[in-house]
């Protein structure tokens, strides 16, 4: 955990955001897999990590901003529960290390927003994503199960969003801490791709050194040799000469911040020409967007201008052709690059997701595009000093979207679907960093690993 006191001044910032009534936080629970006793791996609710840091199962937590109290509710472990798992410092022991004096049992819980509904008060909570928290609700404050996610504080969201978007100076070590151990995972990774290793065994490496390190993976990792599947999560096949291997996976520190990088390495050991033409695309691209990157900024702006650099550089290789400007405002470019540029980082991987898209990357003067591609851009308001987010542009040969829009006759005017028929085997490039705003520009976090083509042929051989 952090000092006591960093929770102490996030409580009381929010405290100044929201004025009246009851803010209510619910933990997590433990997960079974299959039966109570085996249980998925615990992860807190970051929200109840960010403002009170309790890293444990059952506990609950309520700001009353009219009596000005913060309490912590859950239960002291029992002779059993010590038998099986082992001693837990007390509720009262471990509150404390978040800078609360005060707690009591659950069911102190349920009296209190009994209470405050029958007394008509306002009860903020956050959006549910659990169906255990969605009980809850439903239990103690009389919100049908149905209704649980329409009845969220849009007040308690916008001064979340707001606290949790601007990073400070502990949780940017914390992340990267978190790209320390990515590092290590990218520079083994790399030295297994060779035709005949499976994507499996890169991934066991990877996860390995994660919780080798005190860490873990901060979402599942992909590890695919279909690159185009932006999303893969099957990791069966067998590496061979001529495929591009995409890795996108990321370490979480010990404190539950995460990172996120992609590399794409070629599984023979050295580019083709094909394959360099394209990643060198992308990383142009990626090095645009970074150099874009200041206070004050749009990053949809950002993501229009990397569609643009893109689009030049698939233009060059003939597979676009036209006006380029025209082509990226009609969306032309989002059959190679059909997603958004990059999401906050933070406590979660797409950072505070859980609290709704629009509400994190969006804003009152930036609002979603309903255009295929750009419509998938999650992060899109004006960047401001402290946010941590991630760039990652790609190149993409959808088989199936390829065919669509060819049948569509879409955009025969900006697009070479002679010469893309070539490319439908290629699969996709994709590379990430993570980036800071700074007050005078930005920073990409964690050691550098290695991106240029020949830097990643380097890094395959050793």
């Amino acid at each position: 955990m952090f000092e006591p006191e960093i929770y102490t001044r996030r409580r009381d910032f929010l405290r100044k955001q929201i004025k009246s009534g009851l803010v209510l936080f619910l933990g997590n629970e433990e997960s079974p897999m299959n039966y109570p006793a085996n249980t998925y791996h615990f992860r807190q609710d970051s929200s109840f990590l960010y403002f009170f840091g309790l890293d444990q199962p059952g506990l609950a937590a309520a700001m009353d901003l009219d009596e000005g109290q913060d309490i912590v509710y859950g239960e002291d472990i029992g002779l059993e529960d010590v038998i099986w798992t082992g001693s837990l410092p007390t509720l009262k022991e471990r509150a404390g290390s978040a800078g609360l004096k005060q707690t009591a049992p659950l069911e102190k819980l349920r009296e209190k927003l009994n209470a405050a509904v029958a007394g008509k008060r306002t009860v903020h909570y956050l959006p549910p994503y659990r169906p255990e928290t969605i009980l809850k609700l439903e239990s103690w404050l009389g919100i049908p199960a149905a209704e649980a996610k329409a009845k969220v504080s849009a007040e308690l969201i916008g001064a979340v969003v707001a606290q949790r978007s601007v990073k400070s100076s502990e949780e940017i070590s914390e992340i990267e801490k978190a790209l320390r151990i990515t590092y290590d995972m990218y520079k083994a990774a790399a030295q297994m791709v060779k035709p005949g290793a499976y994507e499996r065994e890169i991934l066991g490496k990877k996860e390995g050194i994660a919780l080798a390190a005190g860490g873990d993976l901060a979402f599942p990792p992909i590890v695919t040799i279909n690159g185009q599947i932006f999303h893969n999560q099957y990791f069966g096949n067998k590496l061979t000469r001529g495929r591009l291997l995409v890795v996108d996976a990321g370490a979480e520190s010990a404190l539950h911040y995460a990172s996120d990088i992609t590399r794409t390495y070629p599984v023979a050991g050295q580019f083709t020409q094909k394959q360099k033409e394209i990643y060198e695309t992308v990383l142009e691209g990626q090095a645009s967007a970074i150099r874009a990157v200041k206070p004050g900024v749009s990053y949809r702006e950002v993501h229009l201008q990397t569609a643009k650099v893109i689009a030049s550089g698939l233009k060059a290789i003939g597979l676009m052709k036209g006006d380029l400007d025209e082509a990226v405002q009609k969306g032309a470019h989002a059959l190679f690059f059909p997603h958004g540029l990059g999401h906050m980082l933070g406590l979660d991987v797409h950072d505070m997701e859980n609290l709704g898209e629009n509400h994190v990357g969006y804003d009152d003067k930036v609002k979603r595009s309903g255009q295929f591609g750009l419509a998938y851009l999650r992060l899109a308001k004006e960047l401001r000093p402290g946010f941590v987010f991630t760039i990652e542009p790609g190149v993409y040969f959808i088989p199936a979207l390829i065919d669509q829009w060819k049948n569509e006759k879409k955009f025969p005017e900006f697009i070479n679907y002679d010469l893309v028929a070539k490319y439908l085997d290629f699969g996709g490039v994709r590379i990430e960093d993570d980036v800071l705003v700074t007050e005078t520009g930005h920073r990409v976090l964690g050691k550098p690993i290695p991106k240029k083509p020949s830097d990643v042929e380097e890094a395959i051989r050793g």
